[in-house]
C-alpha cells in the first residue's frame, strides 16, 4: 500500500523489534522514516539493516532528539522503564506534533501479570507531563513484534487507537492502515488503560496455549 499522505516519521526506539518493524512497514508505504536512538551510530546501523531489506525506501538514523526535531510525527517505542525519561527529554522537539506512544507497562519478571502505574495508564501520565502542546496517541501495544518485518505477512490483529484529539486519532488510524493493520477508534486517551493491560494478558495466552502471536480483533464492525 502506498500512502496518500507521506510524513517524516521518527521512531524513537526503532532499534528494537516493534519499532523497527513499524518503521519498515511505514517506509514500504512511502513515508520517510528516521530511526532514533540515544546512540546515533546504533541508530544508523539499524537504519542500514532496514534499508537492506527495502533498498528503495527512505530510511535513515540519528540521535533521538535530532530525529524527533526533523519529524512531523514521532513514535515512542522504548521499554517502559525509559518511557517517561525519554519523552520528557524530547519535549521541545515534540511541541506541536503527534506523539504515538506504543509503550506497555511491563514489569519483569512478571510480564504476564497486569501491573499498571498508579492503577492507571502510562500514556496518560506522559500526556500530563508533556502538556497540551503535544498530542499524545496510544496505539500498537497489542501487535506482535516478530512478524512486523515480514512485509508479505497479513497480521491478524486490530490496533486500538486512543487520544483526546479526534484529529490525531484519525491520523494514526490511517498510519495503521499504511502499515497493513486495521486501526480502531477507541476513544479518549484514558481508554488506553485497556490496551496497556491487554498486552500482559496476551503474553499469558501465548504461554498458556504455546502460540507466538495472540492478538485482538474487534467484531461486529463493517
Amino acid at each position: 500500500m502506498t500512502t496518500q499522505q507521506p510524513e517524516t516519521i521518527a521512531v524513537i526506539g526503532g532499534t528494537g523489534a516493534e519499532g523497527g518493524g513499524l518503521a519498515l512497514r511505514w517506509a514500504a508505504a512511502g513515508h520517510r522514516v528516521i530511526i532514533g536512538s540515544r546512540d546515533a551510530t546504533r541508530a544508523r546501523q539499524a537504519a542500514g539493516e532496514l534499508s537492506a531489506l527495502l533498498p528503495s525506501a527512505m530510511i535513515e538514523g540519528d540521535e533521538s532528539s535530532a530525529a524527533a526535531a526533523k519529524a512531523s510525527i514521532v513514535v515512542l517505542a522504548v521499554p517502559f522503564a525509559g518511557q517517561m525519561q525519554t519523552a520528557i527529554a524530547l519535549r521541545l522537539a515534540l511541541e506541536g506534533k503527534i506523539l504515538i506512544d506504543v509503550t506497555v507497562p511491563l514489569v519483569p519478571p512478571k510480564v504476564s501479570t497486569v501491573q499498571l502505574p498508579q492503577g492507571g495508564s502510562s500514556v496518560v501520565l506522559v500526556q500530563k507531563a508533556l502538556g497540551e502542546g503535544v498530542r499524545v496517541v496510544s496505539a500498537f501495544q497489542n501487535v506482535s513484534a516478530h512478524k512486523l518485518k515480514k512485509l508479505d505477512h497479513a497480521i491478524q490483529c486490530d490496533v486500538l487507537v486512543c487520544a483526546d484529539s479526534k484529529e490525531a486519532r484519525q491520523r494514526v488510524i490511517q498510519l495503521a492502515a499504511d502499515a497493513g493493520l486495521r486501526g480502531i477508534d477507541a476513544g479518549p486517551l484514558a481508554n488506553s488503560v485497556a490496551a496497556e493491560a491487554m498486552t500482559s494478558l496476551l503474553i499469558w495466552i501465548n504461554r498458556a496455549y504455546k502460540v507466538p502471536d495472540a492478538g485482538i480483533t474487534i467484531t461486529g464492525l463493517p
